[in-house]
């Protein structure tokens, strides 16, 4: 059988007709037009998808067909009519045609509408409700586990909505922490606008802070509890009030330090420019409990240094040494301008430091990579769903690839200094030395929000080059550093030179596979 239909019709819906199987109705329930303008085409009847069964017809071999304007019949038994009969029909069926179409579209209409509406809450929506629902949308979208820990992140939402006060700012605040701790990553976190402007400005190359790089007490410490002071930067809060490399921070704003990671530690440290922190401070057997307004000081990521160790004349080793402290936007040139200066004074190897270093700019650690790297991967970025990105390198940025090098680690190593270990030593570039690192073996990206708070989300995570997961692992060194092995460059040194030395390290083994 076929059925003769409008080039403009297009039912989407198909059902035989089971009081009589050669009967059927074809309609179209998406679009209404009112008219047809195209001429007609022969279309299968199988493309037609639905057909909703009338009334019983007096005459089984007719088909009765019917579109928003017309009807059509034909007959069903081989035999032809001269041509389309365009049926009259009663007013009955067409007023019943109008009140069904009339209904079809108020169903529509309100099926668009809630289709709509589906992202947003039905009830009138305050500001602060609208706030928090921009960092639950946030999340929703870049969160790296689409399972939310195992939640329905809908679900949530709407509760969060109905229940949670969110009568001011503060309240607000309360309410998308509170959601945030639902995901149980403490890596995910909402930053005020104060410490979102602190984080920004920290990457840029400043910190609005108090001057301090901190690191883990050195296993020689013994039972030394809390923080190490490794520098105060010159003419900073922290240096002015006579803090010093080896005084110990024991307390953050009454919070003892002893069980703080030097990531958390380093977040309270920062805050507004202006605004105070105290802190309690050991100097020898004296602690001093201090007060300090915090400002914006530059921070240099990196200390260099060239040991000469002994040896007959010109011929004596040189060791270039660089220390670096954090992934700023200044790191990578910082670091690429300490290597061409120890390469300009012939050193025959290398020490790059990321003790305590607890990460940054993820860019600036792969630009770091390449300068050491010919070629390679560096990190494989994976989501859910597996690996998404690989970063590598092709050894047009390299600049130190023949000398030997080792890398020193310890629990303070994290994030983009962890990237950067795992790709030195799976790709044969370097030994590392020390302890495991961290194992913070995630990313996080910052968002805005629109009232100048922030959002710091996990976006994925990393493997190294040799598609080891570190996240709460950490790199394992290949060799571990003497107990007592410094943090500061002078020592360093010192620790080289002196074979009597406790800290004693043997060049030879220090570059020795």
């Amino acid at each position: 059988m076929e059925v003769l239909a409008s080039s403009s019709l297009s039912p989407i819906f198909t059902k035989r007709n089971t009081i009589n199987p050669n009967f059927s109705i074809q309609f179209q329930a998406l679009q209404v037009k009112l008219f047809v303008s195209q001429p007609s085409k022969t279309l299968k009847a199988s493309s037609f998808r639905y057909a909703r069964p009338p009334r019983r017809i007096a005459n089984p071999g007719l088909v009765f067909v019917c579109n928003r304007c017309w009807c059509l019949l034909e007959r069903n038994d081989h035999r032809k009519f001269s041509g389309k009969i365009m049926m009259k029909s009663s007013v009955s069926f067409r007023k019943n045609l109008s009140v069904a179409l009339v209904r079809l579209l108020s169903v529509l209409l309100v099926s668009s509408i809630s289709v709509v509406t589906t992202d947003s809450p039905s009830w009138g929506l305050s500001e602060e409700n609208l706030l928090f629902l921009e960092a639950w949308r946030t999340i929703d979208r870049a969160y790296i586990d689409k399972t939310f820990n195992g939640q329905s992140w809908f679900r949530y939402r709407e509760s969060a909505l109905r229940n949670e006060p969110m009568n001011n700012r503060e309240e607000t605040y309360m309410a998308i922490k509170k959601m945030i701790a639902t995901l149980d990553d403490p890596f995910t976190r909402f930053l005020e606008p104060g410490k979102f402007q602190s984080l920004r400005s920290g990457t840029q190359g400043a910190v609005t802070g108090v001057g301090l790089s901190i690191g883990y007490p050195a296993a020689s410490d013994g039972a030394a509890a809390g923080l190490v002071v490794i520098s105060a930067a010159p003419g900073g809060p922290a240096y002015r009030a006579g803090v010093s490399q080896g005084d110990v921070i024991l307390g953050i704003d009454n919070t003892t330090t002893e069980t703080l990671t030097i990531y958390d530690a380093a977040q309270m440290l920062q805050g507004p420019e202006g605004s105070t922190v105290e802190l309690a401070v050991r100097s020898g057997p004296e602690t001093r409990v201090l007060s300090l307004t915090r400002e914006r000081v530059s921070v240099n990521p990196v200390k260099a240094r060239l040991c000469e160790l002994p040896g007959s004349g010109s011929n004596s080793p040189k060791i270039g040494y660089i220390k670096l402290t954090t992934f700023n936007q200044n790191a990578s040139g910082a670091v690429k301008e300490a290597i061409e200066t120890l390469r300009g004074n012939n050193v025959n190897a290398f020490v790059l430091d990321l003790r305590d270093n607890s990460g940054g700019s993820f860019p600036e650690g792969i630009e770091i990579a390449k300068f050491w790297l010919d070629k390679g991967v560096i990190v494989y970025i994976c989501d859910s769903r597996g690996v998404r990105d690989i970063y590598d390198t092709d050894g047009s940025n390299a600049i130190a690839t023949s000398e030997p090098l080792a890398v020193l680690v310890n629990k303070g190593t994290a994030s983009a200094s962890e990237i950067l270990a795992g790709a030195l030593k799976d790709n044969k570039r370097a030994l590392v030395y020390g302890e495991p690192t961290y194992g913070k073996g995630k990313i996080q990206s910052v968002f805005q929000l629109s009232d100048g708070s922030g959002l710091a989300v996990t976006v994925a995570r990393y493997e190294t080059p040799a598609h080891t997961d570190i996240d709460k692992v950490g790199v394992t060194p290949d060799h571990p550093l003497p107990k007592s092995f410094p943090k500061d460059e002078e020592a360093f040194c010192g620790c080289l030179k002196d074979p009597t030395a406790a800290c004693y390290l043997n060049q030879g083994l220090l570059f020795s596979r």
